[in-house]
């Protein structure tokens, strides 16, 4: 079988990748924010602490703390109780403890804690049914953090455990880059809103949703633009008055070779195309471009193609000019082909999978048709099928690389 869309001169995704990342502009500014305000943002600069973590002495465990040379073979006397903000400051001698809580201070005075289920209580003294080790269940000064170490670095995005850290080292608020600005918009005279009814020939506008999700799922508040009108003139001024507010421009058909397909001619005219078409399926016609100060990219119209586009190459580009520098490649594994995957050498193509596991391997087999246009086949996947430019096919058996698309199988 031939790949009739093959085209051998055509820069493969790594190249073409490689190409858009070099020539994209850097990330503009920062902001101060709040911590309630700045989950998924990017770090603008190394943060440091400015204490220690724990800043004192504290018990990992309900109990009680006590000089650990006292005699084994005599009760202990309590004299006091640490509470967590409550704490005992005495002096703990040999032969005495104090209980405390998780959390509370530990005297310099006492060296271990004993759980209070290794106790036995009498009154104002306990007798120890497992003598604890030197130190044991006491959290030393600065043994998670310690005061100028390095928190967080530039270009990370900060998850919910890191708000936590920053909050537990006293610190309020923290740079981080400036959000870009993400416009986006459709092109098709057979495109229409949902809640129309279509007539013969059109069809619902699923991109601008798809796209949207997409986009807010890379942590970015989108810009809708709606539909274009399919004439060289109303795309020229969507895109002219797009880059007045966009930081990056993404639009969805036009970008083939078809009479109606003219982005490629408008871009020509008002700025600067820097890569059109990749040996990818689906996704070959994406059009990578600048237009004023703005990024651009077209992409294919059907849907598959939309998303395996925006995964490979928009969402590394958009990570880049967010300022993330932490990016990693989406995880890819082996699998055991469940089936047989037909595949025409020629062009690295993705298709669409569902991985399970099975005793020790996964295991992964197609979710139907693959066409570009079948939106259920991606809906129903929860992996990309890899398959190199010059694969064949695989048989049942076989191993295939696979692209998870969700954190969990």
């Amino acid at each position: 079988m031939t790949d009739y869309c093959n085209t051998p001169s055509l820069p493969s995704l790594e190249q073409a990748l490689e190409q858009i990342l070099d020539d994209l502009p850097k990330p503009n500014g920062y902001q101060r924010l709040g911590l309630k305000k700045a989950l998924q943002r990017i770090v603008y600069q190394d943060i440091h602490a400015a204490i220690d973590l724990p800043s004192f002495r504290n018990s990992a465990m309900d109990g009680y703390a006590f000089q650990h040379h006292s005699d084994q073979d005599l009760a202990l006397i309590v004299i006091g109780c640490s509470w967590a903000g409550k704490p005992y400051r005495g002096e703990v001698l040999a032969g005495e403890c104090i209980r405390v809580f998780t959390g509370a201070y530990v005297p310099d005075s006492c060296d271990c804690v004993v759980m209070q289920e290794n106790t036995r209580r009498t009154n104002e003294s306990i007798r120890l049914t497992h003598w604890p080790k030197r130190f044991e269940n006491i959290r030393s000064i600065g043994s998670d953090i310690q005061q100028g170490q390095r928190l967080l670095a530039q270009g990370h995005r900060l998850k919910a455990a890191d708000i936590g850290l920053l909050a537990a080292c006293g610190i309020a608020d923290i740079a981080v880059f400036n959000p870009i600005t993400v416009g986006f918009f459709s092109t098709g005279d057979e495109l229409i809103s949902i809640g129309s009814q279509p007539e013969l020939g059109q069809i619902y506008d699923s991109n601008r949703y798809t796209i949207h999700a997409l986009l807010e799922e890379a942590g970015i508040k989108p810009l809708d633009m709606g539909v274009i009108a399919d004439t060289p003139e109303a795309v020229e001024a969507a895109l002219l008055s797009a880059t007045k507010h966009c930081d990056l421009i993404i639009t969805s058909g036009g970008v083939s070779v078809g009479e109606a397909d003219f982005m490629s001619d408008v871009l020509a005219k008002i700025g600067q195309i820097k890569l059109w078409k990749m040996a990818i399926k689906p996704g070959k016609p994406l059009l990578f471009a600048s237009i004023n100060n703005s990024v651009f990219f077209g992409l294919p119209g059907n849907p598959v193609s939309v998303m395996v586009t925006f995964q490979q190459i928009v969402l590394p580009a958009l990570h880049k000019m967010m300022g993330l520098t932490t990016d990693q490649p989406a995880l890819t594994l082996p699998a055991i082909a469940a089936e047989d995957i037909d595949k025409q050498p020629g062009r690295l193509e993705f298709q669409r999978g569902v991985a399970r596991k099975t005793g020790d391997e996964l295991s992964v087999s197609l979710t139907g048709g693959q066409a570009s246009h079948m939106l259920s086949s991606m809906s129903q996947a929860n992996c990309l099928i890899i398959l190199p430019r010059e694969n064949t096919g695989v048989k049942k058996g076989q191993s295939v690389n696979i692209q998870l698309l969700d954190k969990h199988l």
